[in-house]
């Protein structure tokens, strides 16, 4: 499966009036690992962004002023996006910013290009009730480093949503999800061994024997039956 993770920078926050996008940052993953097949480019607005957006990014105008503008990256944008499925945090938002731009130029959508959209932020939400689920939030409860991000930058925000993405849904991977294609000591490659042939290890009659005793002493302790007798439903 081909999946990029998206992000963006613009102008600020509302395209109907008249703001833009000035950064996009794509991370390519298939079959849920990094390629190294990135998409980014900074884009000319022919506007000044925002006081509130230029804090967050930091692109000043006079920096983007030799960029191409939206027109120029189109159809490239669309070409690397087409038929993926995308993952952003706070979709809408990203969305609603490509969505308009492309429409300015009388083409389709940007909807129309992908595969489909992960919102990652619904699935923090999801797994994290009630929690702080920014990026920075998330990266910092996933373990993922984020000192170098002392401004929002389309490309960097992407690779770290992808390595957040990726934690965030480890578990939808089989129990063989982390297995390198080594050797082991016996010259079998790992990712070889088939899940259905895990190993079940059964106590012996000594084990048993000692748990019933432990068992007993906690009937005794309370007098009466622990709840590690109660059978389970």
């Amino acid at each position: 499966m081909r999946q990029i993770v998206l992000d963006t920078e613009t102008t600020g926050i509302n395209p109907k009036l008249g703001n833009r996008v000035i950064e996009i940052g794509c991370v390519e993953l298939v079959d849920r690992k990094l390629t190294g097949n990135n998409f980014h480019r900074y884009i000319n607005p022919d506007r000044d962004s925002e006081e509130g957006a230029l804090a967050v990014h930091g692109l000043t105008t006079e920096f983007l002023s030799d960029k191409p503008r939206f027109h120029e990256i189109a159809a490239e944008l669309r070409d690397y996006i087409q038929g993926a499925e995308v993952i952003i945090h706070n979709a809408p938002f990203d969305l609603g910013f490509l969505n308009h731009e492309y429409r300015a130029l009388n083409m389709p959508p940007f909807d129309d290009y992908i595969n489909g959209v992960i919102d990652t932020l619904v699935q923090a939400k999801e797994l994290r009730p009630g929690k702080r689920n920014s990026l920075d939030a998330l990266c910092d409860f996933y373990g993922i480093s984020n000192a170098h991000r002392k401004l929002h930058g389309a490309l960097l925000d992407a690779e770290l949503l992808a390595d957040v993405y990726l934690s965030m849904t480890r578990g939808q991977n089989s129990l063989g999800m982390d297995i390198e294609e080594e050797q082991s000591a016996g010259g079998i490659e790992l990712e070889q061994v088939a899940l259905a042939e895990i190993l079940v290890v059964r106590a012996s009659g000594d084990e048993l024997a000692a748990h019933e005793e432990l068992l007993n002493g906690l009937d005794k302790a309370m007098k009466g039956t622990c709840i590690w007798r109660t059978p389970v439903a």
